[in-house]
């Protein structure tokens, strides 16, 4: 089986498929398996979590917008599946600053000011869009996204990793400990302290954090956003409800220690702490 670290030794390899056992996770090849990581995409946020779709989503069965069409597509693929092609079980986003067009923007930016970023001289990568089909959400599927993802980052050289991840439901103030946790405990630097848009900015010191319980704010939070945070991601200023996918999306981010190849294992058994 590849490893990251034997992986990663070739950049100009490009991304290889890394396995365990009848999983694998690679990049889209094809427009089919960009079309199937939006259908798995649609079941997930639509049937299965309450999202609102568009006349369009609905009647193709796809999540799909402007942004699925110039970003890459990290899937799960389960190759037990079927005997024409791999099944593709999960999917992220992924979103390269070197991808855009002088007249593109990232989609972080509908949701937060995100010129601090922008302005970075260095590689960005939004991720978004991240899920998983409900029978294989376990650590192995989780586990191999981490792995391809940390694999993205190293052969792009990428510096600093952002996007929108989300809590679910649209009523902040049921979410008051997760929010007032995150602000106090992991806000950004400023120099990399994204603020939502001022339309749509909800503000996440929301109680006293003194009187906060570090377990039960834990417990609250979903498992993507805790694993953002223990590879020592932070969360912008605000969070933003949004109505269509039935979420308040807080923005995370998590600078790169991938740019020097002797930080390269160090970085990949954090990710895989990251999941424990």
């Amino acid at each position: 089986m590849d490893t990251l670290a034997t992986l990663a030794l070739n950049r100009d390899g490009g991304f290889q498929e890394l396995r365990g056992g009848n999983l694998g996770v690679r990049l889209a090849t094809s427009e089919e398996e960009i079309r199937a990581a939006q259908a798995l995409r649609y079941r997930v946020f639509f049937e299965e979590m309450g999202a609102h779709p568009s006349e369009q989503a609905l009647k193709t069965r796809l999540d799909a917008d402007k942004f699925d069409e110039i970003a890459d597509h990290l899937l799960v693929v389960d190759h037990a599946r079927s005997d024409r092609a791999p099944a593709v079980v999960g999917t992220y986003r992924l979103l390269r600053s070197d991808l855009l067009g002088p007249k593109d923007r990232f989609y972080t930016a509908d949701e937060y000011d995100i010129s601090c970023l922008t302005d970075f001289p260095g590689r960005l990568l939004e991720v978004g869009r991240s899920c998983v089909a409900r029978e294989y959400r376990s650590r192995a599927a989780m586990q191999l996204l981490w792995r391809g993802i940390a694999s993205y980052i190293f052969l792009h050289r990428i510096d600093v990793l952002f996007g929108c991840a989300s809590l679910p439901g649209t009523a902040p103030e049921s979410m008051d400990e997760e929010l007032t946790w995150l602000y106090h405990n992991h806000l950004a630097p400023p120099v990399l302290r994204v603020k939502a848009l001022p339309e749509r900015y909800v503000t996440m010191l929301r109680t006293d954090p003194t009187t906060l319980d570090r377990r039960r704010c834990l417990s609250k939070l979903p498992p993507l956003i805790k694993g953002y945070l223990r590879l020592g991601g932070y969360v912008g200023d605000g969070a933003v409800v949004d109505e269509q996918f039935n979420t308040t999306d807080v923005a995370i981010l998590v600078k790169s220690e991938l740019l020097a190849d002797k930080y390269y294992r160090h970085y990949e058994r954090r990710l895989r702490d990251a999941l424990d």
